[in-house]
């Protein structure tokens, strides 16, 4: 196999099609949460899954792990965590055998490729930040030795909208961290039919890997090296600069909700998911149409309304919807 992104794009959509046929034999529905989780593998990012208890995030995310050859780790988030219990911790150790003492560290569940962290918002703020350092080094530093975490590492972060009570929500600025933030939806009706036969009779066969873990690094340097024409930069820079009340000119709920619009690191995300969506297609550049399918995971997360805003329950997605329909391709 050539080495050239040439090459390895023209095998990708075939990779995927294999990929996604994997998954879905084990997972019903939920095409745009995979794609989600796949474009935060190829670009180095993490994710915040959002949905309501039972809709298969955990599923999702242990299938993917399995067809792409890497190693998974779990962490139910509690308030009793403690950042050791996440990261690890140095332990005196006994040799088999002998009488022998040494202090050794014990890694924690986040040495994995790809961490689950389920209901991240029922953990302390100083759990929370353990993770959420490690998400942004990908290193460990215990008692003044650091430990590098095997690429890739993705860490996809779990919440549920509807019990807050007893939970520390992530402040915005540990939110913007996350590159996405995917909405896990309620299945169809159809999909809840499928559901229901799959999971009440025998048991799936386990996931066939799909991608070796070499595959998933060699494909990050494909989603790099994708073009990026002037116009479409200058469509992602003007679509953040409409998130900012003081720059979102014929945007009135923009003005009236929204207190700051989304970050540099939006825009970022925003232009790596388009990267993301133009390779799975098959193509050597971007498009405006890849940048706006991408705009409401990469940049839903990252609007702090206001507090007229908060107490109307306006939708992030609502207000995204509103920048999507009057910024214009072409400046």
């Amino acid at each position: 196999m050539s080495n050239s992104p040439e090459a390895q794009l023209a095998l990708l959509g075939d990779e995927v099609a294999r990929l996604r046929a994997a998954v879905g034999a084990v997972l019903v529905g939920q095409r745009d949460a995979l794609d989600g989780v796949l474009t935060c593998l190829l670009t180095g990012g993490h994710a915040l899954l959002e949905g309501v208890p039972g809709v298969g995030k955990t599923l999702l995310v242990r299938t993917v792990a399995a067809a792409l050859s890497l190693s998974y780790a779990r962490i139910q988030f509690t308030p009793d965590l403690m950042p050791a219990d996440i990261v690890g911790t140095t332990l005196l150790l006994e040799e088999n055998g002998t009488r022998a003492r040494s202090f050794g560290f014990e890694r924690g569940p986040v040495f994995a490729h790809v961490v689950l962290a389920d209901e991240v918002n029922r953990a302390t703020p100083k759990t929370q930040s353990a993770l959420l350092e490690v998400m942004q080094e990908h290193t460990v530093t215990v008692a003044r030795t650091t430990h590098t975490l095997e690429e890739p590492f993705c860490v996809l972060a779990t919440q549920n909208p509807l019990e807050m009570e007893g939970t520390y929500p992530l402040p915005e600025a540990q939110l913007d961290r996350f590159l996405l933030k995917l909405q896990v939806d309620f299945p169809s009706h159809d999909e809840l039919h499928a559901i229901l036969e799959r999971t009440t009779g025998a048991p799936p066969p386990p996931v066939a890997p799909v991608w070796p873990r070499e595959r998933v690094l060699a494909l990050r340097e494909v989603v790099r090296a994708i073009a990026v024409p002037r116009p479409v930069q200058d469509y992602v820079v003007r679509l953040v600069e409409a998130t900012h009340p003081d720059r979102a000119r014929g945007l009135p709920r923009i003005t009236r909700f929204v207190r700051y619009g989304a970050s540099p690191r939006g825009a970022q995300a925003l232009l790596v998911a388009a990267k993301v969506r133009a390779a799975l297609a098959g193509r050597f550049a971007i498009a405006c149409g890849d940048v706006r399918a991408s705009l409401h995971a990469a940049l839903r997360h990252r609007l702090i309304l206001g507090f007229e805003g908060q107490a109307e329950g306006i939708a992030a997605d609502a207000l995204l919807d509103d920048v999507s329909a009057a910024v214009p391709e072409e400046a």
